[in-house]
């Protein structure tokens, strides 16, 4: 075979195995869950009609005080934003994290029920009070440890002379 024969052959599989490649990485990511789920906000689910029972959705809001009922790796809340609620029930194969706790910001990955019910199969939460401001009327300094009672302030040093 000659060089430019070689040369072609080369370029020829080179070409298949990227197209392979490109192809194998959009069925992957067609299948990934998370990236065909629409979000939306619990007033656009409610909107919906026939639309939300068909497809992968993904909704945030603030866990409802007094809601949650855990189970093993199960757990049944109501989600609060703006004024509405939301019912939903996580059944994941991982418990729900740690900072899954009353108030806490919650998003919960899965399905509208024909029941009006939220079949979460992903959960993600992240702490309420970690980062929240102190509660009116707390006096500076009475903040537990680590939470800095003021802004830190800047002091100006001469130089040397």
């Amino acid at each position: 075979m000659s060089q430019s024969g070689r040369s072609s052959v080369k370029v020829i599989v080179a070409t298949v195995v990227i197209v392979g490649a490109v192809l194998f990485l959009a069925i992957a990511g067609a299948r990934d869950s998370k990236a065909t789920s629409y979000y939306c906000t619990i007033g656009e689910l409610q909107t919906m009609g026939q639309k939300a029972y068909k497809r992968n959705l993904r909704v945030a809001g603030n866990v409802k005080p007094g809601s949650i009922q855990r189970t093993g790796t199960h757990a049944q809340f109501v989600l609060l934003e703006q004024g509405k609620e939301l019912s939903v029930n996580y059944q994941g194969t991982e418990p729900p994290p740690d900072t899954f706790k009353d108030d806490a910001q919650a998003l919960a990955m899965g399905h509208l029920g024909r029941d009006g019910v939220f079949q979460a199969t992903e959960l993600q939460a992240k702490c309420a009070s970690k980062y929240a401001p102190a509660p009116n009327g707390a006096k500076p300094g009475t903040q537990p440890a680590g939470t800095p009672s003021a802004a830190p302030t800047a002091t100006l040093v001469a130089p040397l002379k």
